[in-house]
């Protein structure tokens, strides 16, 4: 297998920075992206194999909101493998849908996955026993947040399970300054350069809208959720867990 293609999209100046979409440019160095610019990304995968061994019973569903190239949605196959739980893959990226497609077509097992191409908003939370969104809450309408956690709540089966992954906004400036730079150290130590990280950071203004950790739990307490854990933080990047 050819190692993932590196991500040069933003290494050019541009003569102008156009809003961050999850296009064909993308998708191409995705894997390369998201493992260079968010710390603890990795961590994360193998805690979510630990997670669905833990909360996912055959016969349920598991749902994938978000789920780009799929990788969490393959990584939780491969750890429940061959029980008969059903997995929906959804994103509003019609390439994304469409490589996770390719990839479950060449591989030689039934992971009972099925790639949705629509809205997350849109499609219908029905008897799961684990849901994902990870780092696809801060790319939604924020009006529409508090009615997407209330409807993934009413569709999972009591003792499931939420796992939401975030990058934070913090409430105090000095904080918040402190994290940036922080990350954008980080990113720089993973080889991006300055200009990448700032015409990164111009693609993504008004685009990826972050709430702060205190929006977070108020509207997964709103969403009726009561045990709120979290599971892990690194820099500005957060994942809870909520168990209904």
């Amino acid at each position: 297998m050819s190692p993932p293609k590196k991500d040069r999209i933003y290494a050019d100046k541009l003569v102008e920075v156009h809003g961050f979409e999850f296009n064909e440019e993308v998708a191409d160095v995705f894997p390369d992206m998201i493992r260079r610019s968010v710390p603890g990304y990795e961590v994360l995968g193998t805690l979510l194999q630990i997670i669905a061994r833990r909360f996912v019973s055959e016969g349920t569903h598991v749902y994938d909101l978000g789920c780009s190239l799929g990788t969490a949605s393959l990584g939780i196959a491969e750890a429940l493998y061959p029980e008969r739980v059903k997995i929906f893959a959804v994103d509003n990226s019609p390439v994304m849908i469409q490589r996770l497609a390719g990839k479950l077509e060449s591989l030689n097992r039934d992971f009972r996955i099925s790639p949705v191409c629509c809205d997350v908003s849109e499609i219908s939370i029905e008897n799961a026993s684990l849901v994902i969104l990870n780092y696809t809450l801060q790319f939604i309408d924020p009006v529409k947040r508090d009615a997407l956690l209330m409807k993934i709540y009413s569709g999972m089966t009591q003792g499931s399970a939420m796992l939401l992954s975030e990058k934070i906004m913090h409430e105090q400036v000095d904080e918040e300054s402190f994290m940036q730079d922080l990350h954008d150290r980080y990113k720089l130590a993973q080889g991006y350069s300055d200009l990448e990280i700032s015409q990164k950071r111009e693609a993504l203004e008004n685009v990826m809208v972050r709430d702060t950790d205190t929006h977070h739990l108020e509207r997964l307490r709103r969403a009726g959720f009561s045990r709120i854990y979290v599971l892990m933080k690194h820099l500005n990047f957060i994942s809870y867990i909520a168990i209904k």
